[in-house]
This record gives C-alpha cells, sequence and structure tokens, in this order.
C-alpha cells in the first residue's frame, strides 16, 4: 500500500507539540478561498506514490530530535481522503513509540477514518467557520461533519486542538466567534485553540498555475485583530494562542 504524498517538512514546529515531521499528503475536498497549498488540491497534483515503509525510515530517523514532545504529523491538504493507507502506517509508527498527530478539517467520515482517528495521539481540527452560510461561502462545503467529528472527539475521549483561520471579513466576526465558543466552549477535549493569522503566502503558486487568488484586497490582519480574537475566544477556552 502507497500514500500521494506532496511534501515533507522536518523539524516543523507550528503543527502539534514540540520538533515533527510534518509530512503533507495530496488531494483536497474543500475549496477553501484562501488556501496557502493549492497545489496539494487535486488527488494526483504532485503526488509521488510513496511505500509506507519509507515514511517510517524517515521518521525513525528523525526520532532522535523528537524529544518528550515531538513526532509525526500529517496534513495536507486533506489526510483522512487516505485514511486506509494511512491506518497501517500510523500503527508501524506508534510500535516505534512515535507521537502521531493528524491535521484534518473534520469533513471525510467513514469506516477508516474513524479508526484512523482512534489511533492519532492528537487530533488538529480545523474549523473554518461556525456559520454554516459563511463556511458555505469559504470553503464551498459544509461543516455539518466537522462539527460531528468534533464531538465524536469529545464523546470517545479524543484530545484535540481547534484550529481556526482568521481572515477579515469572513471568520473574524464577533457573532461567529461567540457561536463557536458556545458550541465547542465545554468541550473537555479541547486541549487549546490555535489562531492562525491570514496570510498571503501561497499567492505566487496561484499565478504559477495560472488560477486566480479569490481575496485580492484581503489584508493580513492587524495586531489588534488578532489580540481582539484571541480575547474573545478566551472567553469559552481555557488556552488560546495566536500560532
Amino acid at each position: 500500500m502507497k500514500l500521494k504524498v506532496h511534501s515533507y517538512e522536518s523539524l516543523g514546529t507550528f503543527d502539534g507539540p514540540g520538533l515533527r515531521l510534518v509530512v503533507f499528503l495530496q488531494g483536497c475536498n474543500f475549496r477553501c478561498l484562501y488556501c496557502a497549498n493549492p497545489d496539494t488540491i487535486d488527488l494526483c497534483g504532485e503526488a509521488k506514490e510513496t511505500d509506507l515503509e519509507h515514511i517510517v525510515e524517515q521518521a525513525v530517523s528523525e526520532k532522535p530530535f523528537f524529544g518528550k514532545r515531538g513526532g509525526v504529523t500529517f496534513s495536507g491538504g486533506e489526510p483522512t481522503i487516505q485514511a486506509k493507507a494511512l491506518i497501517p502506517l500510523v500503527k508501524r509508527l506508534k510500535e516505534q513509540g512515535i507521537h502521531i498527530c493528524i491535521d484534518t478539517n473534520g469533513s471525510v467520515w467513514n469506516e477508516w477514518v474513524e479508526e484512523l482517528l482512534s489511533l492519532v495521539d492528537l487530533v488538529l481540527l480545523d474549523v473554518k467557520q461556525h456559520n454554516p452560510s459563511q463556511h458555505l461561502l469559504l470553503t464551498e462545503r459544509s461543516n455539518e461533519q466537522t462539527l460531528r467529528t468534533a464531538e465524536w472527539l469529545e464523546r470517545n475521549g479524543k484530545p484535540f486542538w481547534l484550529r481556526y483561520v482568521l481572515v477579515p471579513g469572513y471568520s473574524d466576526s464577533e457573532a461567529d466567534i461567540r457561536s463557536l465558543g458556545e458550541h465547542l466552549g465545554k468541550f473537555e477535549m479541547v486541549e487549546r485553540v490555535e489562531i492562525l493569522p491570514y496570510h498571503t503566502l501561497g499567492v505566487h503558486k496561484y499565478e504559477a498555475m495560472g488560477q486566480e487568488y479569490k481575496l485580492q484586497g484581503v489584508k493580513e490582519n492587524t495586531p489588534e485583530q488578532l489580540d481582539r480574537a484571541r480575547k474573545l475566544f478566551e472567553q469559552y477556552f481555557k488556552t488560546v494562542f495566536v500560532n
């Protein structure tokens, strides 16, 4: 069994605790307007068909750098699209004593995704928007399954970090943040909230791919906007960071 891998990042510090090997998988079912990695969306795209054992060997070679908190994070794209192939890989990595995170939009659900989420140590759950119509505008997809996934994680005692991209004019309103807080703020499995600032670092990729970047003119967050959002989230969650 093989995985469609887009790229790797060694010693990453933004995708889970500690230092991590981040494996970016190819393919995504969302169409986020601000996507910084449009080259990962197409399931074929720039993927390299990769043997699972190759990833195990790479992870084991980097394990001395992980320390007590680090490990491997599977990101994307949307990694749960390849859940069936990820299951044996995660089992092999766990045999090596490696901490596993999965960074997911939570919108894919089947028997393989359920088994995968039960195996990993930590889920980084990307909730793009709580408001259904705004979520549809922002991603062209529904958020119903994402919220059901959060509820599954809570029921099954699976720790997760809530990640939220603060896009000016699209996901930064007080009403939308409060709505999310009221829904998930009492969940005991939410270990922390990470506010991810909106950025335009991926715009050049759209140009290279001959595609239009649909948020032209949307400016990056000011420190005041980020601080305001953090204070709102802190009214509902114990631990909030601006990533």
